[in-house]
């Protein structure tokens, strides 16, 4: 099991997660953070820290948001696992199912 960010990310990125994240397990995409599902060791740091609440156990997301969970795993195919995202550059793009949002304005 590992940890999801999903739909309320989209567009906002606070990136509080990444800063608690012990495993530099998470990777900025143009416009969504993506937990990376190998690298996740499931400690929930990320978690309470999300001031949009995005951030769900695998198992207890929304169902309207269980897509989600497939982009977080999907956007690493081509990647692999780099074992840590610090350092390491913006994704190149979103997942589809980001992607087919309408773009969100933070308030």
């Amino acid at each position: 099991m590992t940890y999801v960010i999903a739909q309320p990310c989209v567009d906002i990125k606070d990136k509080a997660c990444i800063e608690e994240c012990p495993v530099d397990c998470i990777y900025e995409g143009p416009r969504k953070l993506y937990i990376h599902p190998d690298e996740c060791v499931d400690c929930g740091a990320c978690e309470p820290v999300c001031p949009v609440e995005a951030v769900f156990y695998e198992d207890d997301l929304p169902e309207a948001m269980i897509p989600y969970r497939a982009a977080d795993r999907e956007i690493f195919d081509d990647l692999g696992s780099p074992g840590s995202s610090r350092g390491y550059e913006m994704l190149p793009k979103d997942h589809a199912v980001v992607e087919a949002e309408p773009i969100q304005h933070p308030a």
